[in-house]
């Protein structure tokens, strides 16, 4: 038996709403709409992945859900253009990863992380 894919669920009033955000914030395209539920992705491939924790590192909330980026400051000039709540400022962790942490209009906290290079 396999994992194939693991999906977040985000219980929202206004699906339009959110697909509003999650679009324009990270650029995701809309996939499926069935009017009560949208499916928001993008073309890039990976593998399953469940991320239990204590704490969100650093001394942080856990957040709802973290979001890899290949740009992690544009996503965040993005989300201060937008003045949109930003609960941890953009940072490099020692751990390898640049961060900040976001809220969406229902409250759902992200991670928006990018991992850091050698020669970054």
């Amino acid at each position: 038996m396999t994992v194939l894919r693991i999906v977040a669920n985000i219980a929202v009033p206004d699906p339009e709403l959110a697909r509003e955000f999650y679009q324009k914030l990270l650029g995701l395209d809309l996939v499926m709409d069935h009017g009560w539920i949208m499916t928001l992705g993008s073309g890039a491939s990976t593998v399953p992945q469940l991320n239990v924790a204590e704490e969100g590192g650093s001394g942080t909330p856990v957040p709802d859900l973290s979001i890899e980026v290949d740009n992690v400051d544009l996503i965040y000039r993005r989300a201060r253009s937008a003045q949109l709540e930003i609960l941890y400022g953009i940072i490099d962790e020692p751990w390898g990863v640049r961060r900040f942490f976001v809220r969406d209009p229902y409250g759902v906290v992200l991670n928006i992380l990018t991992h850091r290079t050698s020669e970054g």
